[in-house]
Protein backbone atom coordinates (compact mmCIF):
# COMPACT_ATOMS: atom_id res chain seq x y z
CA UNK A 1 0.00 0.00 0.00
CA UNK A 2 1.50 3.20 -0.69
CA UNK A 3 2.43 5.76 1.47
CA UNK A 4 0.46 9.20 1.87
CA UNK A 5 2.27 12.42 0.33
CA UNK A 6 0.61 15.17 1.21
CA UNK A 7 -2.59 15.25 3.47
CA UNK A 8 -4.97 18.45 3.30
CA UNK A 9 -7.60 18.80 5.15
CA UNK A 10 -10.48 21.79 5.53
CA UNK A 11 -7.79 24.08 3.48
CA UNK A 12 -8.76 27.50 3.50
CA UNK A 13 -7.17 30.83 2.55
CA UNK A 14 -9.10 33.89 2.91
CA UNK A 15 -7.28 37.57 1.71
CA UNK A 16 -9.16 40.81 3.06
CA UNK A 17 -9.32 43.49 0.50
CA UNK A 18 -10.56 46.96 0.36
CA UNK A 19 -7.57 48.34 2.40
CA UNK A 20 -6.82 50.83 -1.16
CA UNK A 21 -10.54 52.30 -0.81
CA UNK A 22 -10.10 52.82 3.20
CA UNK A 23 -6.62 54.31 2.41
CA UNK A 24 -7.95 56.69 -0.43
CA UNK A 25 -10.80 57.78 2.06
CA UNK A 26 -8.60 58.73 4.91
CA UNK A 27 -6.39 60.85 2.55
CA UNK A 28 -9.65 62.55 1.55
CA UNK A 29 -10.51 63.76 4.96
CA UNK A 30 -10.52 61.09 7.33
CA UNK A 31 -6.79 62.34 9.00
CA UNK A 32 -8.90 64.82 10.65
CA UNK A 33 -11.41 62.19 12.42
CA UNK A 34 -8.42 60.05 13.34
CA UNK A 35 -6.20 62.69 15.43
CA UNK A 36 -9.32 64.19 16.77
CA UNK A 37 -10.68 60.52 18.12
CA UNK A 38 -7.57 58.13 17.97
CA UNK A 39 -9.09 55.82 20.05
CA UNK A 40 -12.84 55.69 17.40
CA UNK A 41 -9.96 55.08 14.58
CA UNK A 42 -8.10 52.60 16.02
CA UNK A 43 -11.26 50.70 17.22
CA UNK A 44 -12.68 51.01 13.50
CA UNK A 45 -9.23 49.78 11.68
CA UNK A 46 -9.23 46.76 14.31
CA UNK A 47 -12.61 45.88 13.38
CA UNK A 48 -13.16 42.48 11.75
CA UNK A 49 -13.46 42.79 8.28
CA UNK A 50 -17.05 42.38 6.19
CA UNK A 51 -17.84 39.94 4.27
CA UNK A 52 -17.61 42.33 1.34
CA UNK A 53 -13.86 43.04 2.44
CA UNK A 54 -12.88 39.71 2.57
CA UNK A 55 -11.89 36.92 -0.57
CA UNK A 56 -11.79 33.49 0.17
CA UNK A 57 -9.65 32.12 -2.47
CA UNK A 58 -9.86 28.50 -1.44
CA UNK A 59 -12.26 27.34 1.22
CA UNK A 60 -12.81 23.82 2.82
CA UNK A 61 -10.57 21.15 0.64
CA UNK A 62 -9.81 18.46 1.75
CA UNK A 63 -8.03 15.20 -0.34
CA UNK A 64 -4.81 13.15 -0.14
CA UNK A 65 -2.24 12.01 -2.51
CA UNK A 66 0.09 8.94 -2.47
CA UNK A 67 3.62 8.54 -2.83
CA UNK A 68 4.14 8.02 -6.58
CA UNK A 69 0.83 9.85 -7.64
CA UNK A 70 0.51 12.46 -10.44
CA UNK A 71 -2.30 14.66 -9.76
CA UNK A 72 -3.91 16.91 -11.84
CA UNK A 73 -5.20 20.34 -10.30
CA UNK A 74 -7.69 22.28 -13.28
CA UNK A 75 -9.97 24.91 -12.68
CA UNK A 76 -10.94 28.48 -14.36
CA UNK A 77 -8.53 31.32 -13.98
CA UNK A 78 -9.42 32.58 -10.63
CA UNK A 79 -10.43 28.60 -8.89
CA UNK A 80 -7.88 29.07 -6.49
CA UNK A 81 -5.21 26.84 -8.26
CA UNK A 82 -1.91 29.06 -7.58
CA UNK A 83 -3.15 29.66 -3.70
CA UNK A 84 -3.75 26.08 -3.15
CA UNK A 85 -0.21 25.19 -4.62
CA UNK A 86 1.70 28.21 -2.69
CA UNK A 87 0.28 26.94 0.70
CA UNK A 88 1.61 23.54 -0.60
CA UNK A 89 4.84 25.26 -1.35
CA UNK A 90 4.95 26.78 2.20
CA UNK A 91 4.69 30.26 0.19
CA UNK A 92 2.12 31.40 2.37
CA UNK A 93 0.43 30.13 5.50
CA UNK A 94 -3.23 28.48 5.32
CA UNK A 95 -6.01 30.49 7.39
CA UNK A 96 -8.17 27.51 8.16
CA UNK A 97 -7.39 23.84 7.98
CA UNK A 98 -3.71 22.10 7.16
CA UNK A 99 -1.39 20.23 4.56
CA UNK A 100 0.69 17.67 5.86
CA UNK A 101 3.54 17.33 3.41
CA UNK A 102 5.75 14.58 4.00
CA UNK A 103 8.99 14.67 1.93
CA UNK A 104 11.59 17.81 0.31
CA UNK A 105 9.36 19.76 -1.98
CA UNK A 106 10.53 21.54 -5.25
CA UNK A 107 7.94 24.36 -6.93
CA UNK A 108 8.21 25.35 -10.12
CA UNK A 109 5.24 28.05 -9.69
CA UNK A 110 6.91 31.38 -11.25
CA UNK A 111 9.57 29.99 -13.51
CA UNK A 112 12.21 32.84 -13.50
CA UNK A 113 11.76 33.94 -10.17
CA UNK A 114 14.87 35.27 -8.43
CA UNK A 115 17.34 36.02 -11.61
CA UNK A 116 19.48 38.71 -11.44
CA UNK A 117 19.58 40.75 -14.57
CA UNK A 118 23.23 41.46 -13.95
CA UNK A 119 24.64 38.23 -13.65
CA UNK A 120 25.84 36.18 -16.17
CA UNK A 121 23.75 32.51 -17.15
CA UNK A 122 25.79 30.37 -15.47
CA UNK A 123 25.85 32.96 -11.81
CA UNK A 124 22.25 32.71 -12.45
CA UNK A 125 22.26 28.99 -12.03
CA UNK A 126 23.77 28.32 -9.44
CA UNK A 127 21.99 31.82 -7.40
CA UNK A 128 18.37 30.33 -8.68
CA UNK A 129 19.61 26.68 -7.88
CA UNK A 130 20.48 28.05 -4.52
CA UNK A 131 16.61 29.88 -3.91
CA UNK A 132 15.46 26.20 -4.86
CA UNK A 133 16.91 24.64 -2.10
CA UNK A 134 19.58 22.97 -4.14
CA UNK A 135 23.44 22.91 -2.58
CA UNK A 136 26.09 24.19 -4.68
CA UNK A 137 27.64 20.25 -5.09
CA UNK A 138 24.36 18.94 -6.51
CA UNK A 139 24.16 22.06 -9.44
CA UNK A 140 28.26 21.16 -10.26
CA UNK A 141 27.22 18.01 -10.68
CA UNK A 142 24.09 19.01 -12.53
CA UNK A 143 25.39 21.57 -14.62
CA UNK A 144 26.21 20.58 -17.90
CA UNK A 145 22.62 18.40 -18.10
CA UNK A 146 20.90 21.79 -17.19
CA UNK A 147 23.06 24.14 -19.84
CA UNK A 148 22.26 21.17 -22.58
CA UNK A 149 18.50 21.32 -21.63
CA UNK A 150 18.14 24.78 -21.70
CA UNK A 151 20.29 25.05 -25.26
CA UNK A 152 21.90 28.32 -24.42
CA UNK A 153 25.60 27.24 -24.15
CA UNK A 154 27.15 30.08 -26.25
CA UNK A 155 25.36 32.87 -23.66
CA UNK A 156 26.29 31.04 -20.15
CA UNK A 157 28.79 33.99 -19.63
CA UNK A 158 26.54 36.56 -21.05
CA UNK A 159 24.04 39.18 -18.80
CA UNK A 160 21.07 37.37 -18.48
CA UNK A 161 19.66 41.28 -19.21
CA UNK A 162 20.66 40.77 -22.67
CA UNK A 163 18.68 37.15 -22.77
CA UNK A 164 15.80 37.04 -25.01
CA UNK A 165 12.14 36.35 -22.98
CA UNK A 166 12.78 32.86 -24.42
CA UNK A 167 16.47 32.33 -23.61
CA UNK A 168 15.53 33.48 -20.06
CA UNK A 169 12.52 31.47 -19.55
CA UNK A 170 14.65 27.87 -20.87
CA UNK A 171 17.13 28.39 -18.19
CA UNK A 172 15.18 28.86 -15.19
CA UNK A 173 13.02 25.71 -15.92
CA UNK A 174 16.20 23.51 -16.91
CA UNK A 175 17.44 24.77 -13.28
CA UNK A 176 13.92 24.13 -11.43
CA UNK A 177 13.21 20.26 -13.43
CA UNK A 178 16.82 19.67 -12.66
CA UNK A 179 15.43 19.19 -8.82
CA UNK A 180 15.71 15.91 -7.20
CA UNK A 181 12.71 16.45 -4.49
CA UNK A 182 10.25 13.83 -2.93
CA UNK A 183 7.19 16.39 -4.11
CA UNK A 184 7.20 18.74 -7.15
CA UNK A 185 4.84 21.34 -7.67
CA UNK A 186 4.53 22.33 -11.31
CA UNK A 187 1.88 25.45 -12.01
CA UNK A 188 1.83 26.17 -15.69
CA UNK A 189 4.96 25.98 -17.12
CA UNK A 190 3.97 24.37 -20.44
CA UNK A 191 2.36 27.82 -21.04
CA UNK A 192 5.39 29.77 -22.07
CA UNK A 193 7.96 29.32 -24.39
CA UNK A 194 8.01 27.81 -27.73
CA UNK A 195 6.54 24.17 -29.34
CA UNK A 196 9.87 22.83 -29.01
CA UNK A 197 10.88 24.19 -25.30
CA UNK A 198 7.03 22.96 -24.37
CA UNK A 199 7.87 19.49 -26.06
CA UNK A 200 10.91 19.23 -23.69
CA UNK A 201 8.78 19.69 -20.61
CA UNK A 202 6.38 17.78 -21.54
CA UNK A 203 9.22 14.80 -21.81
CA UNK A 204 10.85 16.04 -18.84
CA UNK A 205 7.37 15.68 -16.47
CA UNK A 206 6.94 12.61 -17.75
CA UNK A 207 10.35 11.50 -16.78
CA UNK A 208 9.92 12.44 -13.10
CA UNK A 209 6.48 11.13 -13.00
CA UNK A 210 8.10 7.55 -14.27
CA UNK A 211 10.69 7.97 -11.54
CA UNK A 212 8.23 7.57 -9.27
CA UNK A 213 7.95 11.04 -7.61
CA UNK A 214 4.81 12.61 -6.55
CA UNK A 215 3.83 15.67 -8.71
CA UNK A 216 1.14 18.20 -8.45
CA UNK A 217 0.67 19.54 -11.90
CA UNK A 218 -1.43 22.65 -12.54
CA UNK A 219 -2.14 23.46 -16.20
CA UNK A 220 -4.42 24.79 -18.99
CA UNK A 221 -2.79 22.02 -21.58
CA UNK A 222 -5.96 19.82 -21.41
CA UNK A 223 -4.17 17.03 -23.29
CA UNK A 224 -1.20 17.50 -21.70
CA UNK A 225 -3.54 16.86 -18.34
CA UNK A 226 -4.60 13.78 -19.73
CA UNK A 227 -1.46 12.06 -20.52
CA UNK A 228 0.87 13.30 -17.92
CA UNK A 229 -1.76 12.70 -14.75
CA UNK A 230 -3.33 9.14 -12.93
CA UNK A 231 -5.60 11.60 -11.41
CA UNK A 232 -7.09 14.77 -11.50
CA UNK A 233 -9.17 17.07 -8.88
CA UNK A 234 -11.27 20.25 -10.04
CA UNK A 235 -11.22 23.49 -8.54
CA UNK A 236 -14.61 25.81 -8.76
CA UNK A 237 -14.61 29.02 -6.84
CA UNK A 238 -11.89 28.42 -4.29
CA UNK A 239 -13.75 24.88 -3.74
CA UNK A 240 -12.99 21.32 -4.78
CA UNK A 241 -15.76 19.92 -7.05
CA UNK A 242 -14.99 16.95 -8.58
CA UNK A 243 -12.03 14.35 -8.04
CA UNK A 244 -11.12 11.72 -10.04
CA UNK A 245 -9.81 9.97 -13.36
CA UNK A 246 -8.60 12.56 -15.59
CA UNK A 247 -10.17 11.97 -18.73
CA UNK A 248 -13.80 12.67 -16.47
CA UNK A 249 -12.31 15.24 -14.75
CA UNK A 250 -11.26 16.91 -17.90
CA UNK A 251 -14.70 16.29 -20.15
CA UNK A 252 -16.49 18.29 -16.26
CA UNK A 253 -14.02 20.86 -16.78
CA UNK A 254 -14.84 21.70 -20.46
CA UNK A 255 -18.40 20.89 -19.88
CA UNK A 256 -18.45 23.85 -16.97
CA UNK A 257 -16.57 26.08 -18.82
CA UNK A 258 -17.82 26.08 -22.35
CA UNK A 259 -21.11 26.10 -21.01
CA UNK A 260 -21.97 23.04 -23.60
CA UNK A 261 -25.87 22.70 -23.92
CA UNK A 262 -26.75 18.98 -26.23
CA UNK A 263 -30.21 19.36 -26.04
CA UNK A 264 -32.77 22.24 -26.79
CA UNK A 265 -36.56 21.83 -26.70
CA UNK A 266 -39.49 24.19 -27.73
CA UNK A 267 -42.81 24.71 -27.68
CA UNK A 268 -45.69 25.04 -30.00
CA UNK A 269 -46.07 28.49 -29.16
CA UNK A 270 -42.18 29.57 -29.18
CA UNK A 271 -40.95 26.97 -31.75
CA UNK A 272 -38.59 28.78 -34.61
CA UNK A 273 -40.28 27.61 -38.56
CA UNK A 274 -42.86 28.80 -40.60
CA UNK A 275 -46.33 28.38 -40.37
CA UNK A 276 -46.04 25.23 -42.53
CA UNK A 277 -43.22 23.43 -40.29
CA UNK A 278 -42.02 23.98 -36.68
CA UNK A 279 -38.75 23.29 -35.48
CA UNK A 280 -39.76 21.19 -31.91
CA UNK A 281 -36.21 20.04 -30.86
CA UNK A 282 -31.98 19.31 -31.78
CA UNK A 283 -30.52 16.97 -29.65
CA UNK A 284 -26.64 15.26 -29.74
CA UNK A 285 -27.03 11.96 -28.09
CA UNK A 286 -24.79 9.31 -27.92
CA UNK A 287 -25.51 4.72 -28.38
CA UNK A 288 -27.68 4.76 -24.89
CA UNK A 289 -29.59 8.20 -26.58
CA UNK A 290 -28.81 10.33 -23.34
CA UNK A 291 -27.84 14.06 -24.41
CA UNK A 292 -23.53 14.32 -24.71
CA UNK A 293 -22.72 17.96 -24.29
CA UNK A 294 -18.79 16.98 -23.87
CA UNK A 295 -17.50 13.82 -25.67
CA UNK A 296 -14.61 11.37 -26.79
CA UNK A 297 -13.44 11.81 -29.89
CA UNK A 298 -13.29 8.17 -30.03
CA UNK A 299 -17.31 8.27 -29.42
CA UNK A 300 -20.01 8.06 -32.46
CA UNK A 301 -22.73 10.38 -31.42
CA UNK A 302 -26.07 11.03 -33.06
CA UNK A 303 -27.93 14.23 -34.10
CA UNK A 304 -31.49 14.08 -33.65
CA UNK A 305 -34.02 16.86 -35.18
CA UNK A 306 -37.51 16.95 -34.41
CA UNK A 307 -39.82 19.05 -36.10
CA UNK A 308 -43.64 19.19 -36.82
CA UNK A 309 -45.23 18.70 -40.18
CA UNK A 310 -48.23 21.31 -40.14
CA UNK A 311 -48.88 20.98 -43.94
CA UNK A 312 -49.40 17.36 -45.25
CA UNK A 313 -47.52 17.06 -48.18
CA UNK A 314 -44.40 18.81 -47.83
CA UNK A 315 -41.56 17.86 -49.41
CA UNK A 316 -37.83 19.15 -48.05
CA UNK A 317 -34.49 18.09 -46.69
CA UNK A 318 -33.06 18.62 -43.09
CA UNK A 319 -29.66 20.15 -42.75
CA UNK A 320 -27.13 20.27 -39.89
CA UNK A 321 -24.26 22.55 -40.27
CA UNK A 322 -21.33 22.32 -37.60
CA UNK A 323 -19.40 25.11 -37.28
CA UNK A 324 -16.01 25.77 -35.14
CA UNK A 325 -12.92 28.51 -35.58
CA UNK A 326 -15.00 30.46 -37.30
CA UNK A 327 -15.20 28.20 -39.81
CA UNK A 328 -17.78 25.91 -41.20
CA UNK A 329 -16.79 21.90 -40.35
CA UNK A 330 -18.57 20.06 -42.20
CA UNK A 331 -22.49 19.94 -43.43
CA UNK A 332 -24.40 16.73 -43.19
CA UNK A 333 -27.39 16.69 -45.18
CA UNK A 334 -30.38 14.64 -45.92
CA UNK A 335 -29.35 13.32 -49.82
CA UNK A 336 -32.62 14.03 -51.13
CA UNK A 337 -36.01 15.67 -50.54
CA UNK A 338 -38.60 13.56 -48.91
CA UNK A 339 -42.26 14.13 -48.95
CA UNK A 340 -44.02 14.09 -45.21
CA UNK A 341 -47.23 12.83 -46.25
CA UNK A 342 -49.01 13.19 -43.18
CA UNK A 343 -48.52 15.87 -40.43
CA UNK A 344 -47.42 15.44 -37.21
CA UNK A 345 -43.76 15.08 -35.24
CA UNK A 346 -40.95 14.11 -37.59
CA UNK A 347 -37.29 12.66 -36.11
CA UNK A 348 -34.46 13.10 -38.66
CA UNK A 349 -31.35 11.35 -37.18
CA UNK A 350 -27.84 11.81 -38.32
CA UNK A 351 -24.89 9.62 -37.24
CA UNK A 352 -21.55 11.25 -36.53
CA UNK A 353 -18.81 8.48 -36.73
CA UNK A 354 -16.18 7.70 -34.57
CA UNK A 355 -12.50 9.52 -34.59
CA UNK A 356 -14.25 12.60 -36.96
CA UNK A 357 -13.31 15.24 -34.93
CA UNK A 358 -10.93 16.87 -33.67
CA UNK A 359 -10.85 17.62 -29.95
CA UNK A 360 -12.60 21.36 -29.66
CA UNK A 361 -15.88 22.94 -29.53
CA UNK A 362 -18.21 23.04 -31.89
CA UNK A 363 -21.61 24.54 -32.68
CA UNK A 364 -24.51 23.13 -34.65
CA UNK A 365 -27.22 25.23 -36.95
CA UNK A 366 -30.37 23.84 -38.64
CA UNK A 367 -31.96 24.37 -41.78
CA UNK A 368 -34.69 22.74 -43.52
CA UNK A 369 -35.71 23.76 -46.94
CA UNK A 370 -36.76 22.79 -50.39
CA UNK A 371 -35.29 23.89 -53.34
CA UNK A 372 -37.34 22.37 -56.22
CA UNK A 373 -38.09 24.99 -58.49
CA UNK A 374 -37.31 27.92 -56.32
CA UNK A 375 -35.28 27.46 -52.83
CA UNK A 376 -38.08 28.17 -50.02
CA UNK A 377 -36.73 28.19 -46.06
CA UNK A 378 -39.62 26.60 -43.59
CA UNK A 379 -36.30 26.34 -40.41
CA UNK A 380 -33.06 28.37 -40.51
CA UNK A 381 -31.24 28.81 -36.93
CA UNK A 382 -28.36 29.58 -36.15
CA UNK A 383 -25.89 27.62 -33.36
CA UNK A 384 -28.41 25.90 -31.74
CA UNK A 385 -26.50 23.37 -30.00
CA UNK A 386 -23.20 23.02 -28.83
CA UNK A 387 -20.66 20.49 -28.05
CA UNK A 388 -16.93 19.78 -26.78
CA UNK A 389 -15.10 17.22 -28.19
CA UNK A 390 -11.62 15.71 -26.18
CA UNK A 391 -8.86 13.59 -26.70
CA UNK A 392 -7.86 11.17 -23.37
CA UNK A 393 -4.38 10.21 -25.47
CA UNK A 394 -5.14 6.67 -25.07
CA UNK A 395 -3.06 6.25 -28.11
CA UNK A 396 -6.18 4.83 -30.15
CA UNK A 397 -7.16 7.81 -31.49
CA UNK A 398 -6.14 9.53 -34.18
CA UNK A 399 -3.19 11.62 -32.40
CA UNK A 400 -1.82 8.52 -31.26
CA UNK A 401 0.36 9.47 -28.16
CA UNK A 402 1.39 12.98 -29.51
CA UNK A 403 -0.05 15.12 -26.67
CA UNK A 404 0.83 18.72 -27.93
CA UNK A 405 -1.44 21.00 -30.08
CA UNK A 406 -2.20 19.65 -33.52
CA UNK A 407 -4.02 22.05 -35.88
CA UNK A 408 -7.07 21.53 -37.74
CA UNK A 409 -11.13 20.93 -37.28
CA UNK A 410 -11.19 17.39 -38.53
CA UNK A 411 -9.08 14.60 -37.62
CA UNK A 412 -9.99 11.11 -39.11
CA UNK A 413 -8.64 7.99 -38.24
CA UNK A 414 -6.32 6.89 -41.10
CA UNK A 415 -4.50 3.92 -42.09
CA UNK A 416 -0.98 4.35 -42.52
CA UNK A 417 1.63 1.58 -43.95
CA UNK A 418 5.23 1.39 -43.97
CA UNK A 419 7.63 -0.55 -46.65
CA UNK A 420 11.26 -1.09 -46.00
CA UNK A 421 13.26 -1.73 -49.59
CA UNK A 422 16.49 -3.35 -49.57
CA UNK A 423 18.67 -2.50 -52.29
CA UNK A 424 18.60 -5.18 -54.67
CA UNK A 425 15.39 -6.60 -53.15
CA UNK A 426 11.95 -6.77 -53.48
CA UNK A 427 10.14 -4.16 -50.93
CA UNK A 428 8.98 -5.84 -47.63
CA UNK A 429 5.44 -4.16 -47.08
CA UNK A 430 3.74 -3.88 -43.72
CA UNK A 431 0.79 -2.52 -42.86
CA UNK A 432 0.56 -0.22 -39.56
CA UNK A 433 -1.67 -0.01 -36.70
CA UNK A 434 -4.61 2.46 -37.12
CA UNK A 435 -3.02 5.87 -37.34
CA UNK A 436 -3.61 9.20 -38.53
CA UNK A 437 -2.55 11.77 -41.16
CA UNK A 438 -1.48 15.51 -38.54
Amino acid sequence: MSEIAISVRDLGKCYRIGARRRQQALSAGLLKDALLSPFGYLRSSLRPPTEEETLWAIRDISFDVTEGEVLGIVGRNGAGKSTLLKILSQITEPSTGSADIYGRVGSLLEVGTGFHPELTGRENVYLNGAILGMTKQEIDRKLDEIVAFADVERFMETPVKRYSSGMKVRLAFAVAAHLEPELLVVDEVLAVGDAEFQKKCIGKMENIAEQGRTVLFVSHNMPAVTRLCTRAILLEHGRLVDDGMPVDIVASYLDRTRQSSAQRLWSLEDAPGSPELKLMSVALVDENEEPVAVASVADPLFLRIGYRVMQPGLRFRVVAKFNTQGVVAFVAMEPTELERTHSGLYYSTVAIPAHLLAEGEYSISISIFASRGRKLHYVYEDDVVTMQTTDPITGESARGDYAEAIGGIMRPLLRWTMAYANEGAAAEAAALPELSVL
